[in-house]
């Protein structure tokens, strides 16, 4: 789907001494998408972000947020959650959302009546004056949410969002990332939380020591990596089967690895013809992003590199 473009990042590098914490990096963010910024400790992720948001200059490359460079008014359409919080532990959770609102431009009344509106969505309504001291880790999680986003920005740059969250409250902030990206809201959320990233991302990037390793639609990245195997539940025994290269059992559970050629349907159809077994379940192996993660920096792959193909590049729009 083509939406217009909220973040075009274009070749940036930044060193410090002799370590090049980024390294020619890449890539596009869309109005209206959650996209998916990953990569292990160190790999330039925040460096990165620090560049977007004007905090630190590139040593090379070009940066455009919402059509532009970056100047003082855009910064007041962005919000950004870092991975270092930081509230003011003195302030009641209400003056501090309506201090955060006024830095972004919204007025006092503004600030307060959206304050109370996210504050009872994300049910903090009852803590509205207690000092943000008082809060336990998971209330300061959600109040750090609320402060980067009240102003409703265009692009908002998110790092571990869900971080200590328990079920419920995870739910309560995945839909507010949702809704945002509903109404036009770029958001890039940045995590190692891996099936996360599967949920609720379209597209993803993948750095590592400051280059792009991966980059695009998950669905397609997912379907490149995907192994040729099954996996099944039967009623017998299986030693050996045509057509399969490797067979594995565990958890009562056999997965099959399938020869060049083979198509998982042309086993079914084998299994099922077979008098000495009976097929209980029958199902493609699909394989997550987390074991593509470690696969990709274990293997230590050049930028760009798949394991046996290259991964195409997205087609710039200016």
């Amino acid at each position: 789907m083509n939406r217009e473009l909220a973040l075009v990042v274009q070749g940036i590098s930044k060193s410090y001494a002799t370590t090049k914490a980024v390294d020619e990096l890449s890539f596009e963010v869309r109005q209206g998408e959650i996209f998916g910024l990953l990569g292990p400790n160190g790999a330039g992720k925040t460096t990165s972000i620090r560049m977007i948001l004007d905090i630190i200059k590139p040593d090379a490359g070009q940066i455009s947020v919402l059509g532009g460079p970056m100047d003082e008014a855009k910064k007041s359409r962005i919000g950004y959650l870092p991975e270092e919080r930081g509230l003011y532990d003195d302030m009641t959770l209400m003056d501090t959302l309506v201090f955060f609102g006024q830095l972004k431009e919204l007025s006092r009344d503004v600030a307060r009546r959206r304050a109370e509106e996210y504050l009872r969505q994300v049910k903090l309504w009852d803590a509205r004056e207690q000092k943000i001291e008082a809060l336990s880790r998971g209330m300061s999680q959600k109040a750090q949410f609320v402060a980067a986003t009240l102003h409703e920005p265009d692009l908002i740059i998110v790092d571990e969002p869900l971080s200590g969250l328990d079920p419920v409250n995870t739910r309560i902030i995945k839909g507010l990332l949702y809704r945002m990206a509903e109404r036009g809201a770029a958001i890039v959320m940045s995590t190692h939380q891996m099936h996360q990233v599967e949920e609720m991302c379209q597209r993803i990037l993948l750095v590592d020591r400051g280059k792009r390793v991966l980059y695009g639609p998950l669905a397609d990245i997912r379907r490149r990596f995907t192994r040729n195997a099954v996996e099944v539940q039967i009623d017998g025994q299986l030693e050996q089967v045509d057509g399969v290269e490797h067979i594995t059992r565990r958890d009562g559970h056999y997965r099959l690895l399938l020869q060049e050629g083979v198509r998982p349907r042309d086993l079914l159809k084998r299994l099922v013809q077979r008098p000495d077994v009976t097929v209980e379940a029958f199902e493609e192996v699909k394989t997550s992003l987390d074991e593509i993660f470690v696969e990709v920096v274990e293997r230590d792959l050049e930028p760009g590199e798949m394991p046996g193909q290259e991964m195409p590049q997205e087609e710039h729009r200016a």
